[in-house]
């Protein structure tokens, strides 16, 4: 094996790998289909690039460079690897050549902007809700907006259903019936949980910001990939 310095726990070795996430990495040990070096690893085990890691028999290794994708995900499309009773998955509607994932989901009525990658780290440190990784949206709603409930939106509205009172945020009006958003936080259907609190309907919603990537004139459907300085910053603002 390498130093100690250039070890990692497996579960973070097979992340970063890009074979899964960190949580089906602990599945994956506990049900024999990882070897290291041949063996069945002992829990807790730290690898680094020069030991033999396989999965299901075929050995995997750090690629050196990761693939980030920002995809515009369509309506109807479910944020799940796994799913047999989901009709249009995004990894299948993605349709790329490696294995990638989502880092954040979108629920399966919104659409817009979903960051897609091969690093579990970055999509580790994207999740943390601690970081305060700002997320924007342009939402319609059933009928107009007022400004008691822009103000009632920007301080924070309790969730009944999760017990929870929503961070401050920012929110400014677009027309009588559609808002622009911007959260620092992820709780399941947030938005429409909070407006539905305050006696709204959301019709549409469209994410079209994570942190420093923006959506775009991206068509629905497509994705680009990320690089360059675009990534670099990405990378920064994660603190990976």
């Amino acid at each position: 094996m390498g130093s100690d310095s250039e070890k990692m726990r497996l579960n973070k070795y097979l992340a970063a790998c890009g074979v899964c996430s960190r949580r089906d990495a602990d599945v994956y040990i506990d049900e024999g289909r990882v070897l290291v070096n041949g063996e069945l690893p002992q829990k807790g085990v730290k690898v680094s690039a020069e030991d033999l890691v396989e999965v299901d028999g075929k050995k995997i290794g750090l690629s050196g460079s990761t693939t980030v994708l920002a995809f515009n995900k369509p309506v109807g499309v479910v944020c799940t690897e796994r799913d047999a009773h989901a009709e249009r998955t995004v990894i299948e509607e993605l349709g790329y050549h490696k294995r990638v994932t989502y880092a954040g989901r979108l629920d399966k009525d919104s659409d817009g902007l979903l960051i897609m990658t091969d690093d579990g780290d970055l999509i580790n440190a994207m999740m943390k809700g601690i970081h305060k990784h700002e997320k924007e949206y342009v939402v319609r709603v059933d009928r107009d907006i007022t400004e008691a409930f822009l103000n009632k939106m920007q301080k924070g509205v309790y969730l009944k259903e999760l017990d929870v009172t929503t961070r401050s945020c920012k929110i400014k009006k677009i027309t009588n019936d559609s808002f622009d958003i911007i959260l620092t936080q992820g709780l399941n259907r947030q938005i429409r949980r909070m407006c539905s609190e305050l006696g709204y309907e959301v019709l549409s919603l469209k994410r079209i910001r994570v942190m420093n990537i923006e959506l775009g004139d991206l068509k629905t459907g497509e994705y680009r990939e990320i690089t360059g300085s675009e990534k670099e910053t990405l990378y920064k603002l994660a603190g990976v």
